[in-house]
């Protein structure tokens, strides 16, 4: 093996960042395979590679034992005595066996060792770089799709995004610019795979952070998410100080944080309400953009009954009854929607305890644009 070889372990040692330790202890490993398998040798040999100069040796290895069984890998005591009378049984005898022409075969060995591992190396340090970054957004390039997934670059890497993780409807073009979320980062023996997220409501909560400072610098907290994604999701916040308006920093001057997250997730309409402890009043911040004129809580079975002026009903409601089912998402109280008038009916509104709930700064995007919801009516 030439001295350039060690220059390179080197070189790969201070770029790649893999011990030339480990390289030299790998490339012995593999010539003694290639000894065996180029010399049909089945005896116990070592190879011994010199840092020095770049030589290399090949040794046999027998044990010394009083009566030989398998003269390949034992020597007798008497037969060991006379190539030095200093062996006692259980010593170990070495004896070169370098064949003469074992050079060209190990400097190919040693090649494709080292080409491994650099492979190896470099897939893990990509690993550690995107396992630590799990529950984060990324930014890609749509590359190619299968029946299954649609393969987008990463630069260093390839992540997948499987069908339940896309936005149904949603067009994905091949060299078009994408931003997913990283859900699962998994070591193979091809490398690391990543699995990514268009669907996701971290996805949600990360592009909150990115456009909200109030949020990524922990004034304001994202609470939690109820997210049907492509089509309406609900995000509920609240400010540890109360002179800052949550909902107002989330939605940004004419709506311009909340719609540039709206035209990053193609149209999907938002919902922001503001959180609060007391269930009556997150429940009905929740239903916006719908009035809300009561809420009576069962605290044992964790339910809501909700009281809505009449024509508000199909609002609260929502479209296949997603406005409500966001709603008990979001607060995780269960929501079971009256007309006033059934309520007066039934005699459950008004009572001794009914209080007018109704926030105008519940919703966001909906004082922005409230055509948006329009068709929840329908």
């Amino acid at each position: 093996m030439s001295s350039d070889l060690l220059d390179a372990l080197t070189a790969l040692e201070q770029q790649k960042g893999i011990s030339r330790d480990i390289l030299i202890e790998a490339i012995e490993a593999a010539l003694v395979t290639a000894y065996k398998r180029n010399f049909n040798q089945a005896q116990n040999v070592r190879v011994d590679l010199n840092l020095e100069n770049g030589s290399m040796v090949v040794y046999s290895r027998k044990d010394v034992v009083e009566e030989v069984e398998d003269d390949r890998l034992q020597i007798s005591l008497e037969d060991a005595k006379e190539i030095n009378p200093a062996y006692e049984i259980g010593d170990v005898l070495e004896q070169e066996v370098t064949p003469r022409n074992f050079g060209r075969i190990a400097a190919q060995t040693a090649k494709q060792v080292v080409t491994q591992r650099v492979r190896e190396a470099e897939r893990g340090l990509i690993y550690e770089e995107y396992v630590d970054r799990t529950d984060d957004i990324v930014n890609g390039v749509i590359e190619r799709q299968d029946a299954r997934n649609i393969y987008i670059s990463l630069g260093k890497v390839e992540a997948a995004l499987p069908t339940n993780e896309q936005i149904q409807g949603e067009v994905y073009k091949p060299q078009a610019r994408i931003r997913v979320y990283i859900t699962k980062v998994e070591r193979t023996t091809r490398g690391p795979q990543i699995i990514v997220s268009r669907t996701h409501p971290g996805l949600l909560r990360r592009l909150f952070e990115m456009e909200v400072p109030e949020i990524f610098e922990g004034i304001v907290e994202i609470k939690s998410i109820a997210r049907e994604a492509g089509d309406r999701s609900k995000i509920s916040v609240y400010a540890h100080n109360e002179e800052i308006d949550a909902v107002g920093a989330c939605v940004g001057a004419k709506g311009a944080r909340v719609q540039t997250i709206v035209n990053e997730l193609n149209g999907e309409k938002i919902d922001i309400v503001e959180w609060s402890e007391d269930p009556v009043v997150f429940v009905a911040n929740a239903l916006s953009p719908s009035q809300v004129l009561d809420v009576i809580v069962n605290e044992e079975e964790k339910s809501t009954t909700v009281v809505v002026p009449d024509y508000q009903l199909s609002l609260a409601i929502g479209k296949r009854g997603q406005n409500a089912r966001l709603a008990a998402k979001l607060t995780g109280w269960k929501i079971d929607i009256k007309s006033e008038t059934d309520a007066r009916e039934l005699g459950i509104y008004p009572n001794e305890t009914s209080r007018f709930v109704q926030e105008e700064k519940a919703s966001s995007f909906d004082d922005i644009e409230y055509d948006l919801y329009q068709d929840d009516e329908e």
